[in-house]
C-alpha cells in the first residue's frame, strides 16, 4: 500500500488480456492491484477496443478506485522514417466516451474481423475533448529528431490536449528516452507525463506474457528474440519505485490528467427504441392497448377475471420500471414473423408472463398454468427482463434482416460471445508456443477426459512422449493452467440483438463479425446484464421448421387450415407413445437420458412432460431429486409438507423442489423473503457453482 510520503499517481496506459494475446492480466486483476498499490486511478487502454471495460468498471466500483476509460491506437504517420506511432486517447466525459467509441467503430467496421487500420487523418475530426498521450518510438539509426519533431507538430494540430508519455523500463534505454523526451518537450512546449505501458498486474506474469506473445506471433517462445519484452518491468510497480525512475513533476502530471477524466460508466443510460409508439399515445397506453386487444383475441368469450387481474398487475409493474419499449420491441419482431407465416415461440422465464401471452410472444396460457411473474420481472433486480424467442431455423434470417431494416445498421447489432481458452485450445496453443511437436500436441488435445483427473496426467504425458518430471512437462502444465479462461477473441452471440434509440456506436463500439453482413458490439451478455442494457434473443429452432412443414403437409392432404393453436393440449395416444420411450425426433425428450426416464415417469399430461424435461438435468440429478420424485409418483414413498404454504408451492411436484420458480416461492412462504429478494436468492444459487458468493 502507498504511504503518506508517496505522491499521488494514476497509471494512464494499461493493456489487459482483452487486447487479445497482448496483455497477460485480466482487467479486474489490474484494477485490484492498482488499488492495492495505492494508485489514485488506473486507465484501461486496450488496443482499439472497449471489450474489457465493463469488467474493469465493476471491479473499480467494488474496490473504490477511479477507472479512466481509454484506448490505444497504432497510427500510420506517412513519414518514411517513422511509419507508425502509438497514441493513447482518454475520455473525459460522456461525450468524449461516445466519440472514442464511434472512432473505434469506424476503424473496426472498415477492416476485416479482429483488425483495424488507422492514420492521423482518422483523428482530425470528432474527438473534441479527448486527451491524447503520444508514446514516441526510441530513436534509431534511420530515425532522426527532425522526423519526430515534424510528427509531434502534426499531433499537436490534431489533438488539442496532447502529452508526451515517458515510459521507462530499466532496459538500458531509459537515459536516452529521458533526454529525447525533454528535447521534444522543450522545443514544442509539450508536457511530459509518466506512464508504464502496463501489460501485467504482477511481474510474475511475465513468462505468461512471453507465451501469449508467442501464440499471437505464431512462433515458439524460444524464437521470440527482440519481439519479447526484455524484462518484467511492464507491470504495475509501487509508487515508491516509480519515484526512483521519474521526476516528481512527471508523476504529478498523471493526476492532472486523471482529474480531468471524470467520466464513469455508471453515467451510461440505455435508451430503448421509441419508433414503435404512435404519436398520440404514451408507451404505457400503447402497450396496454396491444395487450388488451391480444387478450380479447385469446379469450373471445371473455377474459377470465383472475387472468385479467394478473395482466393488470404485470402492466403496472412494467410501467413502474419503464420497460414498455422493451415489450413493444419484442412484440413488433414477433408480429412481423407471424405476418410472414414464420413460426416463433418465446421461451424461458418469459413464459411466466400473461402479458407475453396476450402479445403472442409465448403460448403458455396463464389460465392453465401457475405463473410467477417475479421470475421474469423483479423490481429489486432492476434490470431488463430476458425474452428468448425461437424462430424457424430456415427462416430466422428473414427476421434478422427485418431488424436491420427496421432500425438501421447504426442502431442494431448482435451481442458478442467471448471465446476463452478451454483445456483443448489451451493445450494446442501452449504446446505449439513451447515448441512441442504437432504430433505430441495433437495426442494431448484429442481426449480431454484426463485433464481433471490429476492421477492420469503423468501417464497421458508419457503416452504423448513427454517425461512427466521434465522441465518441459512442468512448464506445459503450468502455462495451460495459467491461460485457461483467458480471452481469445470475440464471436457473435447466437441471436442476442442490441437495439438502441440512437446510434449504437455512441454507447459501445461495433465491429464486423466473421459472418458476412453481421456486426457485433464489443460486449457480451454478462457485460450487458451488468450495465442493464436491452438484449432481444432472436434464436433459431429446427423443430419449429419441422412443425410448420408438418402442418403444411397435413393441410395440403386434408385441404384444411390447421394452425399450431388448433393442436389439442392433451392427446392420450401421444402420451402412450411417450410412455414407451418412443420419442426419437421429439424436441426436448429425444436424448438417451430422456428416453430412459419416460417409461419410468410415464407422463399422462402436459405438466408431467414439463417435469420430465426439468428433472433430467445435472442440478436435480446431483441434488438427489429424481428418485424421491419417482418413488412418490409411484406411491412407494409418502409425501409430507412442513406447512400448508409449502404444500401449495410443492404439491404439483410431490414435495420435491424442481423448478427455479419454486425456489422463489419457497423463500417467500418459508423464509419471509419479498419476491425480489427471493429471486436474488435464486440467481445467487445459479451462480454459486461458477463463482461462489451464496454466503453473502
Amino acid at each position: 500500500m502507498a504511504t503518506s510520503a508517496e505522491p499521488a499517481f494514476a497509471e494512464l496506459h494499461c493493456i489487459s488480456n482483452y487486447s487479445f494475446l497482448r496483455g497477460a492480466s485480466h482487467p479486474e486483476e489490474l484494477v485490484q492491484q492498482a488499488h492495492h498499490l495505492g494508485y489514485k486511478a488506473i486507465a484501461i487502454t486496450d488496443e482499439c477496443t472497449y471489450a474489457g471495460l465493463v469488467k474493469a468498471h465493476m471491479a473499480a466500483k467494488k474496490c473504490g478506485i477511479q477507472l479512466i476509460i481509454g484506448a490505444e491506437f497504432l497510427l500510420s504517420t506517412g513519414h518514411p522514417g517513422l511509419p507508425v506511432t502509438k497514441v493513447v486517447l482518454l475520455a473525459t466525459n460522456r461525450d468524449t466516451y461516445g466519440q472514442l467509441s464511434a472512432l473505434i467503430t469506424k476503424l473496426r467496421r472498415r477492416s476485416e474481423k479482429g483488425e483495424y487500420h488507422a492514420s492521423l487523418d482518422d483523428f482530425r475530426w470528432g474527438l473534441q475533448g479527448c486527451l491524447a498521450l503520444w508514446i514516441p518510438p526510441l530513436l534509431e539509426g534511420h530515425n532522426d529528431i527532425d522526423d519526430q519533431m515534424a510528427l509531434a507538430r502534426q499531433l499537436q494540430e490534431v489533438f488539442h490536449d496532447l502529452w508526451l508519455a515517458l515510459e521507462l523500463f530499466r532496459d538500458g534505454h531509459d537515459l536516452d528516452k529521458m533526454a529525447h523526451a525533454l528535447t521534444i518537450s522543450m522545443r514544442l512546449g509539450l508536457p511530459i507525463v509518466a506512464a508504464n505501458d502496463v501489460h501485467t498486474h504482477l511481474p510474475q506474469r511475465q513468462p505468461l506474457q512471453d507465451l501469449v506473445t508467442a501464440i499471437r506471433l505464431r512462433t515458439p517462445v524460444a524464437s521470440l528474440g527482440h519481439q519479447a519484452f526484455s524484462n518484467a518491468e511492464r507491470t504495475l510497480r509501487p509508487v515508491s519505485e516509480l519515484q526512483t525512475l521519474y521526476p516528481a513533476e512527471m508523476l504529478a502530471e498523471s493526476m492532472v490528467i486523471a482529474r480531468r477524466c471524470r467520466f464513469s460508466m455508471d453515467e451510461l443510460r440505455y435508451e430503448y427504441p421509441q419508433d414503435l409508439v404512435p404519436p398520440h399515445l404514451s408507451p404505457t397506453e400503447y402497450l396496454r392497448q396491444l395487450t388488451l386487444a391480444g387478450a380479447r383475441e385469446r379469450w373471445p368469450e371473455g377474459v377470465p377475471a383472475d387472468t385479467l387481474a394478473t395482466v393488470e398487475k404485470e402492466l403496472a409493474l412494467i410501467a413502474e420500471l419503464q420497460y414498455e419499449h422493451f415489450f413493444l420491441t419484442v412484440q413488433d419482431i414477433v408480429q412481423f414473423a407471424r405476418s410472414q407465416g414464420i413460426l416463433c415461440q418465446g421461451r424461458g422465464s418469459a413464459a411466466n408472463s400473461a402479458v407475453c401471452y396476450c402479445l403472442h410472444v409465448t403460448e403458455v396460457d396463464p389460465a392453465r398454468m401457475h405463473l410467477l411473474f417475479e421470475r421474469f420481472v423483479s423490481k429489486e433486480r432492476n434490470e431488463p427482463p430476458d425474452i428468448d424467442v425461437d424462430f424457424e431455423h430456415e427462416r430466422r434470417e428473414e427476421v434478422i434482416q427485418y431488424i436491420y431494416k427496421r432500425y438501421g445498421r447504426d442502431r442494431a447489432a448482435l451481442a458478442a460471445t467471448l471465446i476463452t481458452y478451454r483445456p483443448r485450445s489451451a493445450i494446442r496453443d501452449v504446446g505449439k508456443a513451447l515448441g512441442l511437436s504437432l504430433d505430441t500436441v495433437d495426442l494431448l488435445a484429442k481426449s480431454m477426459a484426463w485433464w481433471d483427473k490429476q492421477e492420469e496426467i503423468p501417464q497421458r504425458l508419457r503416452s504423448a512422449g513427454l517425461d512427466p518430471d521434465s522441465a518441459v512437462a512442468e512448464q506445459f502444465l503450468y502455462f495451460v493452467n495459467q491461460i485457461l479462461g483467458f480471452p481469445r477473441h470475440l464471436s457473435q452471440h447466437v441471436g442476442g440483438f442490441v437495439i438502441s434509440k440512437g446510434t449504437l456506436a455512441q454507447l459501445v463500439p461495433v465491429e464486423n463479425a466473421a459472418m458476412e453482413d453481421r456486426t457485433i458490439i464489443q460486449w457480451d451478455k454478462d457485460d450487458l446484464e451488468a450495465l442493464g442494457l436491452l438484449k432481444v434473443d432472436v434464436l433459431a429452432l429446427g423443430m419449429l421448421t419441422a412443425i410448420r412443414k408438418a402442418l403444411a403437409s397435413i393441410n395440403a392432404y386434408r385441404n384444411s387450415s390447421l394452425v399450431v393453436q388448433d393442436i389439442p393440449a392433451e392427446d392420450p395416444e401421444t402420451y402412450h407413445m411417450l410412455q414407451q420411450g418412443d420419442s426419437i425426433g421429439v424436441f426436448q425428450v429425444e436424448s438417451r437420458a430422456q428416453m430412459s426416464m419416460l417409461p419410468r415417469l410415464k407422463p399422462q399430461h402436459f405438466y408431467d412432460l414439463v417435469i420430465e424435461v426439468a428433472i433430467v438435468r445435472p442440478g436435480p440429478i446431483q441434488g438427489d431429486m429424481v428418485h424421491p420424485y419417482l418413488r412418490r409418483r409411484q406411491g412407494i414413498e409418502p409425501v409430507q409438507y412442513p406447512s400448508e404454504g409449502v404444500r401449495k408451492v410443492l404439491e404439483r411436484t410431490l414435495g420435491v423442489p424442481i423448478f427455479q420458480e419454486q425456489v422463489i416461492e419457497l423463500a417467500m412462504v418459508a423464509a419471509g423473503f419479498s419476491a425480489g429478494e427471493a429471486d436474488q436468492l435464486r440467481r445467487a444459487m445459479a451462480a454459486w457453482k461458477r463463482r461462489g458468493g451464496l454466503e453473502g
